[in-house]
Formats: C-alpha cells, sequence, structure tokens
C-alpha cells in the first residue's frame, strides 16, 4: 500500500551509528526543504516509549524471547497507526531508527525465535507499511560492542540488554541483516559503517539521494 510520503528505515547492530547517521540526515533534507517525520523503535509514542524500557532495561532473562517479540510489535502497531501512518498520508519523509528488520535481525536470526512468526505479525500488525528503502549500517560485532562500551561509559549508563549480549549473539545479528539485504537487494542498501561520521554520513547521503531522484521521478 502506497501513500504520498515515503518511509526510510536506519538499521545495524547497536554501536552501529545509525541513530547520529539518521539524525544527520534528517538535519540536511530538511535544511533542503523537505518535510522530514523522525522517529525510533521502540519509542515514536508514549506507549512506544514504555516498551522501550522494558525491552531495553528489565532483568536480563525477565523478559523472554516470545514476549520481547510480542512488545516490538504492540510498540510498534501503535507506532504506525499514531505516527506514521499520518506522516506519510501528509507527503513526509519518515526517517526511522530501526523498524521490522530488527525483529526479524535480533528476535529471529539473535534469538531463535522462528521467522515466520515475525513474518505473521508482520502480516497481522504492519497494516502493510514496509520501509520504502532501508539502509544497514555494517561494522563487525567487536567495534559494535567497543563504541556501546565507550559510549555508556562517556554518558555513565548501564548497558542495556541487548548490550550485555556476548559477540555470538551480535554475529548472529549481522547474519541476519546480511540475510535481509540478500533477499531485498531493491529495498535494502548495505553501507559501510567504517570511518569517521562525516564519512559515513556522505555514503548515507549518496543512498538517500539515489532514491530521492527516483521517489520524485516516480510522483511525477
Amino acid at each position: 500500500m502506497k501513500y504520498p510520503g515515503r518511509l526510510i528505515t536506519l538499521e545495524g547492530l547497536d554501536g552501529s551509528g545509525k541513530s547520529t547517521q539518521l539524525a544527520l540526515e534528517a538535519e540536511r533534507l530538511r535544511r533542503s526543504g523537505m518535510r522530514v517525520t523522525v522517529t525510533r523503535e521502540p519509542g515514536g509514542t508514549a506507549l512506544g516509549q514504555q516498551v522501550r524500557e522494558v525491552v531495553l532495561h528489565a532483568a536480563r532473562e525477565a523478559v523472554t524471547p516470545l514476549a520481547e517479540l510480542a512488545l516490538m510489535f504492540a510498540a510498534r502497531a501503535q507506532h504506525i497507526e499514531q505516527l506514521i501512518l499520518p506522516a506519510l498520508k501528509a507527503g513526509d519523509l519518515v526517517l526511522c531508527d530501526r523498524f521490522t528488520d530488527s525483529s526479524i535481525a535480533y528476535q529471529g536470526y539473535g534469538r531463535g525465535v522462528p521467522l515466520e512468526a515475525i513474518q505473521g505479525l508482520e502480516n497481522w500488525l504492519c497494516r502493510g507499511v514496509r520501509p520504502d528503502l532501508t539502509l544497514i549500517l555494517e561494522i563487525d560485532a567487536d567495534a559494535a560492542a567497543r563504541r556501546t562500551g565507550e559510549r555508556n561509559q562517556a554518558a555513565s549508563e548501564a548497558a542495556t540488554r541487548f548490550e550485555q549480549e556476548g559477540t555470538e549473539f551480535f554475529g548472529r545479528v549481522r547474519r541476519g541483516y546480511e540475510e535481509i539485504a540478500q533477499q531485498e537487494p531493491e529495498r535494502v542498501r548495505v553501507v559501510n559503517g567504517r570511518g569517521a561520521i562525516d564519512e559515513v554520513h556522505e555514503r548515507v547521503r549518496r543512498e538517500v539521494d539515489e532514491f530521492l531522484k527516483k521517489w520524485i521521478v516516480a510522483s511525477e
């Protein structure tokens, strides 16, 4: 189902830099005169924020993989209905930090939840909303762990439930993202997340601009 607006998502391991790159790209696009809605998952709504606190900061074993998946999709359903769909219908470019691909990578490949269960929830709850473009910021699991550790230390914050997982878990998540990119090459672009922030942003910018050219042409 298509709307006047478009949905671009940024994905990747914790510590890949996607939140930083999303903020930079939103600022750039707004300076160019585009209407941009920025959001994140879990989050984006009051319910989403409550789910975020539970999923990220509950005791490590307090939430089972299936419960984690159900919470993510409950937040996503609210997010779509309350924020994403209205923005798309208004013609906005929506930039979202994580979406359903995160559930596939983290709960599916990472936690071992059957992929058909995730697909069923997406079909049932997401109202046909799928990203028009997804950028996966690719870095290795060791680099991601180092970045998150440095970030948490600088902010005096404790590691989240996901960040407490070992490199084997993040290796599985990384393989999940690789599978997603291989299965949907028209939608998904893998962006090298290594290097300085401005270097990575230049790679992100090129991918977004290429997509926007096609969007503008298709709208004419």
